[in-house]
């Protein structure tokens, strides 16, 4: 166990006072880029538009914003997503330590985010990642028992599959397959009703499977690896590691950009996101760093909440039911409506959670996983 992290071993999840500001802070950063990935690659236009050739009738300023959020963004909010999941771990598995129900809550904790990830996965939006985070977290819940070396053998073999093996021996969708599904997608979101999106959704979930396959062992990798830098200490005490996390984030940017322009996006991207990483911690483990980066904390504290909002409120701006601007909106709109909606959640978040400990999503959570009602008002007291 890292440093001094109390233990609770009654039935509670963590209060507010008792919270890290560092990965609250980095959860609320990463929610703002997987909210400005999906918003432009994947809600505004089909999930599949990525892997066809750029169309030459797109303004220029909008082809080079797809090029800088393919390069410094796609694929790194998610990382840092997955290794922040991992640390999450850890720390509820830190802090029920002495808890005889430890590995029963554990488990309930994921069952039950399998639970709404599939619920929102069939009703709100395919593009749902609850439930692979859940099925990964029950793969790596033994691991939270081992020693470090005995985590990161694992972290290297299943990163190995990510970068190496996985895209040479899963098929990839055809060009003309895609163009297919791309066209469908087009008219059943942008002018169906719900009814018409949803059976769209449903039947597209097995396409997107390939998708969710080819990113797993990532997920693992980078969940152990989250699981790690927990246990080195670094996240909880980042001021006595600064030299550290400058070292990591420097090298995390040159070699995850290196790697990147050199087209080996895939170790790249989590090369970059732990750079990123390293970014954040070290800067809020500075007063004026923290004063500058506070405003995304609560949006990290809401994550769960937040992006189960996002996805209805983008549902309603872009399909059939809604406004039907989907394949209608520029990269650039698509950004400003990603951005104004970040803006808006973050101010809601901040004046939620001065009154309450949770948010709605969080606390239903927790009380489902301790299996008994948990407070949400915040008193005097």
């Amino acid at each position: 166990m890292p440093g001094n992290y109390q233990r609770d071993t009654s039935s509670g999840p963590v209060g507010p006072a008792e919270r890290i500001d560092g990965i609250d802070v980095l959860r609320g950063l990463a929610l703002l880029g997987v909210l400005v990935i999906n918003t432009v690659f994947e809600f505004r236009v089909s999930i599949f538009d990525q892997f066809l050739p750029t169309s030459d009738a797109e303004a220029a300023f909008d082809r080079a914003l797809r090029s800088f959020l393919e390069a410094a963004i796609e694929l790194k909010a998610l990382a840092l997503f997955s290794f922040l999941f991992g640390v999450g771990l850890a720390i509820q598995f830190d802090r029920l330590a002495g808890n005889p129900r430890r590995f029963v809550l554990l488990v309930r904790r994921l069952v039950v985010l399998l639970a709404i990830g599939l619920v929102h996965l069939y009703l709100i939006w395919n593009g749902d990642i609850l439930v692979e985070y859940a099925v990964a977290g029950l793969v790596v819940l033994p691991f939270l028992l081992a020693p470090r070396w005995l985590v990161l053998a694992p972290a290297g073999v299943a990163l190995l599959l990510f970068v190496v093996w996985l895209p040479t021996v899963v098929p990839f969708p055809s060009q003309g397959w895609i163009r297919a599904l791309v066209s469908e997608a087009n008219r059943v979101y942008g002018t169906g009703g719900f009814l018409d999106v949803l059976a769209f959704r449903i039947r597209e979930v097995s396409d997107i499977f390939v998708l969710h396959l080819l990113i797993f062992p990532r997920t693992v990798a980078l969940f152990l690896f989250g699981m790690l830098a927990w246990r080195t200490g670094i996240l909880l005490r980042p001021k006595l590691h600064r030299g550290l996390l400058l070292g990591l984030a420097a090298g995390g940017l040159i070699v995850g950009a290196g790697l990147t322009v050199a087209d080996q996006w895939r170790l790249g991207s989590v090369v970059l996101a732990l750079g990123y990483a390293a970014i954040v911690i070290g800067c809020v483990s500075f007063p004026v760093g923290r004063s500058m980066l506070a405003w995304a904390a609560p949006v990290g504290r809401m994550a769960f909440t937040n992006y189960l909002t996002q996805s209805v409120i983008l549902g309603w701006i872009f399909y059939g039911y809604g406004l039907g601007l989907f394949n209608r909106l520029s990269v650039t709109a698509a950004l400003a409506i990603a951005l104004a909606l970040y803006a808006a959640q973050a101010a809601f978040s901040a004046w939620w959670l001065r009154r309450y400990r949770y948010g709605p999503v969080e606390w239903l959570w927790r009380t489902l996983m301790y299996g008994k009602r948990q407070p949400m008002a915040i008193t005097a007291g």
